[in-house]
């Protein structure tokens, strides 16, 4: 990839117009509990070996050293800490009317408060700061399975979340490849898992967070794969535009963008979410969205598939100038690929605004 090919993929885009006035009365997010599991180390060192030119990391399924019990510990005191801090930080960004995302945290928190009140939300509650878990997941993923695009896909890129644990099973039962991603990119980037390399009794565990940790094989950006279908979580949806709300983080957006640099995705890789009937909206401003938002192609409920022929343009990358410091600083691939573009470019290239961000995973030393 040449240098003027990697500049634009960093160039620097606007950002939206700047969104009218919202009511200033305070939106009262369901408050998290402050009791945290203690944090233990990970015990996991990961490995990093050069084979020709390319960074790999060892995989963790015959590491006498890795504890499920710390991993899992660790993980749930820090996806409590995250989604602590992102309610305090929607709390700031819903009442400044200036702010580009106060919108989306509007209709975010309607959407949460109206699964919580009308008890088709599922385990883990409340589902405020998460990609909810829905009464009918199953029968949502089982849709998405019967879909043309997952049959005929080789390589399925699923997002970690609890409504998608049907669709990562799915994927692998059906003897694809599964892609998913480390969560919230902590310890790493992707993990490939394949049907071949488990059996009857590991491939449900092998869909979870830890399951991935034990049976996955990393991955680097150098990696060269194909992807042929994208599920993402989702907290809101627009049926008729393909408008998509995350949970706020900014982490589907990563990771998409990721996927783009390595050329494992282009335009014309479908991108399908799962949700509950009650997640559709039809208030999202598509002329508000930003450049990074990724929109979807088709809606899975379990009720119904919607084909949204959306024609929202989709992220061509990472735009650099919307990543804060912060975020920068937590995610070591992100500092990775944006050393080796500036390397290879001989440009620096720009970053967003500083941004209160929640702790990342510590790493454990052998």
């Amino acid at each position: 990839m040449d240098a003027q090919h990697l500049l634009k993929l960093s160039s620097a885009f606007p950002l939206a117009a700047k969104i009218a006035a919202v009511p200033k009365q305070p939106l009262n997010f369901s408050p998290f509990s402050r009791t945290r599991a203690p944090i233990f180390p990970l015990f996991l060192t990961l490995v990093e070996e050069k084979k020709s030119g390319i960074h790999t990391t060892t995989t963790r399924q015959n590491d006498a050293a890795f504890s499920e019990a710390a991993y899992e510990a660790e993980r749930l005191s820090l996806d409590a800490a995250a989604r602590e801090t992102m309610a305090e930080k929607s709390a700031i960004e819903a009442q400044d009317s200036d702010d580009p995302k106060a919108w989306k945290w509007v209709i975010r928190k309607r959407v949460w408060d109206l699964m919580e009140a009308r008890n088709i939300a599922q385990f883990p509650r409340p589902v405020h700061h998460r990609i909810p878990n829905f009464i009918g997941a199953d029968l949502a993923a089982n849709k998405l399975s019967n879909l043309e695009v997952f049959k005929e896909a080789n390589c399925v890129k699923v997002n970690p979340d609890t409504p998608q644990k049907q669709v990562r099973f799915l994927t692998l039962n059906g003897g694809k490849k599964l892609l998913t991603p480390q969560p919230r990119l902590r310890t790493g980037f992707f993990s490939v898992l394949e049907y071949s390399t488990l059996n009857p009794s590991t491939i449900k565990e092998a869909c979870t967070s830890v399951g991935v940790a034990k049976y996955g094989k990393p991955i680097g950006l150098d990696e060269k794969i194909k992807v042929d279908l994208i599920v993402i979580g989702s907290v809101a949806v627009d049926p008729k535009t393909g408008a998509r709300l995350g949970k706020g983080e900014g982490f589907a957006e990563l990771e998409y963008g990721m996927l783009r640099y390595m050329g494992a995705i282009d335009d014309s890789t479908l991108i399908v979410t799962s949700v509950h009937d009650e997640q559709l909206v039809d208030d999202i401003p598509i002329e508000k969205l930003l450049i990074h938002d990724v929109p979807v192609d088709i809606i899975c409920t379990p009720t119904r598939v919607i084909f949204t022929n959306t024609t929202i343009p989709k992220p061509q990358g990472i735009y650099w100038d919307k990543l804060s410091p912060e975020k920068l600083s937590q995610i070591k691939i992100l500092r990775q690929l944006k050393s080796k573009i500036e390397r290879e470019s001989g440009q620096k290239l720009p970053s967003g605004p500083s941004e209160k961000l929640p702790p990342t995973a510590r790493r454990g030393k052998r």
